[in-house]
């Protein structure tokens, strides 16, 4: 994929994550269970490759709380922009790394998404220290999956269909 392409798709997917968390915007608990900043960096790392999937985790959250005020800045887009690089991160590396198979494809997405939960946690965890408050293994645990299943699964039935749909249409090439 040219570089020109992989800028194209990543500014698409930064831009999907600043609009779609306004389908969820008026319930901040749905978007909470739904993540919708999530998918684009994942297909982004997908698409793009790690390092435009990084890029665009870091940004997204930490531009869309100075831009429309949510998610706060401290401690949620902060944690989410280490989140979200995660994300970007290891759905691109996973991707290239993993034979190109259907099967692969699932895993490189769910071993980015359990990396990236985990990187929020650590960084939630060294914010909390940094503020004397405290963020238990129960807060981890119920932010990462208890809240957040309905997200899980929609990136599991999303994801791997639409790159699959992009790459078979020549859309994006396959990596």
């Amino acid at each position: 994929m040219k570089r020109t392409q992989k800028l194209v798709i990543s500014a698409l997917c930064l831009a999907l994550c600043m609009v779609l968390p306004y389908l969820t915007g008026q319930v901040p608990a749905i978007g909470n269970m739904l993540c919708p900043m999530h998918l684009p960096v994942l297909l982004c790392g997908m698409l793009c490759g790690w390092p435009w999937g990084l890029v665009v985790g870091a940004i997204a959250p930490l531009l869309r709380s100075l831009t429309a005020g949510m998610p706060p800045l401290y401690p949620t887009a902060a944690a989410m922009a280490f989140e979200l690089a995660a994300y970007g991160f290891l759905s691109g590396l996973f991707s290239r790394l993993l034979p190109k198979k259907v099967p692969f494809l699932y895993l490189s997405l769910v071993l980015a998404m359990l990396g990236g939960r985990l990187i929020w946690g650590v960084a939630r965890f060294v914010m909390a220290g940094l503020s004397v408050t405290s963020f238990p293994l129960s807060a981890f645990v119920a932010g990462a999956f208890t809240t957040a299943w309905p997200g899980i699964l929609l990136q599991v039935l999303l994801i791997p269909p639409v790159v699959l749909l992009l790459r078979r249409t020549k859309l994006a090439p396959a990596r």
